[in-house]
């Protein structure tokens, strides 16, 4: 009863690269009302007659793209996350499970686990810096379906976000001053996307404007996936001592014909290599392990579309993975709470 459980959760990724089980994966992430929050019957006719029809096949190639021969990267780097942790705190009475919420390993095997060494405690942390309802809270009404069937519940500790964690901030920004021994012409702090719908529908104080509400913290925007990736920025930016006029913010990742929070990451490089910008370094801040939204979309699509427009060169600032500094401030983040 002395021992604590840390579960530590990311999106989730195929088994493989093949159609097959990225259909799977696809079946399972989309079909989830948190991300897709369209009436039932329409998320299944999109689902099952647009989207899974075409896109496991259009994608596969991406992720052949990024896998390794140890499998794909956020699995990869999220194991030897946990193996790092466990070596640095080096204390049984501390338990660590990887899990995805999409996918595997799951959350259902992970708490199954844990709920055989019935522990005093659980901490969970998903690995999304910043709030959304399509992460953290999926994760969350996951988390409490399952434990809602336990007969004793522990306590129960749940990190909704961390957006503006010094021990979070200063591991990006000390990956960020390596690269910045060079010379860039402009900078970029690329987040996910999501759709403007998301943000609109957790607005309670009819506050978002899509436009300057979002550049500071209030307690009318405290929990604004949009204005948390701001002052991520910001905060980052502030470490490295950035100038103003040689960065900005953007949002990647979208699909469909909704608005997407703005401004979009693809748009805004079209404009720099109008601007006659050859070198742009990214920050991709919203993800802290390496993935397809990063290695493949950032320094290989966009790179290639940078390239055709007369760039020379986006380089991408490598995600946090299991860079030893960044276990040990993961650490402290653990304990925190």
């Amino acid at each position: 009863m002395n021992k604590t459980a840390i579960i530590l959760i990311n999106l989730g990724t195929p088994d493989s690269y093949s159609t097959k089980d990225i259909r799977k994966y696809l079946k399972e992430f989309l079909s989830d009302s948190k991300v897709i929050d369209i009436p039932t019957i329409f998320r299944f006719l999109l689902l099952n007659f647009i989207i899974l029809p075409f896109r496991p096949s259009k994608v596969a190639p991406s992720y052949k793209e990024i896998w390794t021969e140890f499998g794909p990267p956020l699995l990869v780097y999220s194991n030897k996350l946990i193996e790092k942790l466990k070596n640095k705190l080096n204390d049984e009475n501390y338990i660590f499970q990887i899990a995805m919420r999409y996918g595997n390993p799951s959350i259902d095997l992970a708490l199954d686990n844990i709920k055989k060494i019935n522990p005093k405690c659980i901490k969970i942390i998903p690995l999304f810096p910043q709030y959304s309802t399509a992460t953290t809270l999926s994760i969350y009404d996951k988390i409490i379906k399952i434990i809602s069937n336990w007969n004793l519940i522990p306590d129960i500790k749940f990190k909704s976000f961390f957006y503006n964690d010094d021990n979070y901030i200063n591991s990006i920004s000390f990956i960020g001053k390596k690269y910045l021994e060079k010379e860039y012409d402009y900078i970029l702090f690329s987040f996910h996307g999501l759709p403007e719908r998301h943000i609109i529908k957790s607005d309670m104080f009819n506050y978002c404007s899509f436009n300057d509400c979002c550049k500071e913290i209030n307690e009318k925007n405290y929990f604004c996936y949009r204005a948390q990736c701001y002052q991520t920025a910001y905060k980052i930016a502030d470490n490295l001592n950035l100038d103003k006029n040689k960065y900005s913010i953007t949002f990647q990742s979208r699909l469909g014909k909704t608005p997407w929070i703005k401004p979009y990451t693809d748009e805004t490089i079209r404009k720099l290599a109008k601007q006659g910008k050859k070198n742009i370094l990214v920050f991709c801040p919203s993800f802290v392990t390496d993935c397809l939204e990063t290695i493949f979309e950032i320094e290989i699509e966009y790179n290639n579309l940078f390239k055709s427009l007369g760039g020379n060169k986006i380089e991408l600032v490598k995600s946090l993975n299991d860079e030893d500094f960044w276990v040990e401030n993961l650490l402290k983040i653990i304990k925190s709470f």
